[in-house]
């Protein structure tokens, strides 16, 4: 029997990570939601074979991952994409294959060592179903290689492009977009937590969601807010 942390905060990963404890009985499961309970102290007495991020907002502490196998995955096929916003990075950019990345947590942003890649299709779908898509993957695929086996990690390689974290004020959409790209844009940010896309018109913003491409026009539910709202 092996102990495991899971470390989630979005509602999918924590409902995947439910079942996943479910799924291998014999194991015991920790699921962390808090910030304030990730705690090397309470680590310690868990003493976990592994403690997995599948969506986590935060810098994990040096004596976390100083003294524990931390794993996080990240959406890009590292070292392309290191940093923040990776999902809105690659739309933004027409990229829609990419990879889903198992790495070590190391004391730099996403520069740790690869244990595990597995490809992922962004193409359509708003944020939240591509999230849950990954979240998905995650835990159908590659937390099990964790724990059926013990994995190897080997250091990237390649040349290392990093994303900025994207600001609330670049949900508006730009002037000059094709049907796609407004589709796209649309979709990029609509999710749990995430600005919604929007138009400035006098008085106010118009946001936009739920964003279908059909036939080459972009259709989205539309929601008028004054400024004073």
């Amino acid at each position: 029997m092996a102990s495991y942390v899971i470390a989630a905060i979005k509602s999918w990963n924590i409902e995947n990570a439910e079942a996943i404890s479910a799924r291998y009985p014999e194991h015991t499961f920790e699921i962390i939601t808090d910030k304030a309970k990730l705690k090397a102290d309470a680590l310690k007495k868990i003493d976990p074979q592994y403690i997995f991020f599948p969506h986590w907002s935060w810098i994990i502490p040096e004596d976390i991952y100083g003294c524990f196998n931390c794993v996080v995955f990240h959406m890009t096929d590292l070292p392309f994409g290191r940093g923040g916003s990776p999902l809105q990075n690659l739309i933004s950019r027409g990229i829609y294959a990419t990879k889903i990345s198992a790495i070590r947590v190391s004391g730099g942003i996403d520069t740790g060592d690869i244990y595990d890649k597995e490809p992922v299709d962004i193409r359509f779908g708003n944020a939240d179903q591509i999230l849950r898509k990954i979240s998905s993957v995650i835990f159908h695929t590659m937390i099990p290689k964790f724990i059926e086996g013990s994995p190897t990690h080997c250091k990237q390689t390649g040349e290392a492009v990093v994303f900025k974290r994207r600001t609330p004020e670049q949900s508006e959409l730009p002037e000059g977009l094709s049907q796609r790209q407004i589709y796209d844009h649309i979709r990029m940010l609509d999710g749990e937590g995430y600005p919604a896309a929007y138009h400035k018109i006098p008085g106010g913003k118009i946001y936009y969601r739920n964003a279908k491409l059909t036939d080459g026009i972009v259709y989205a539910d539309a929601e008028f807010r004054r400024d004073t709202e």
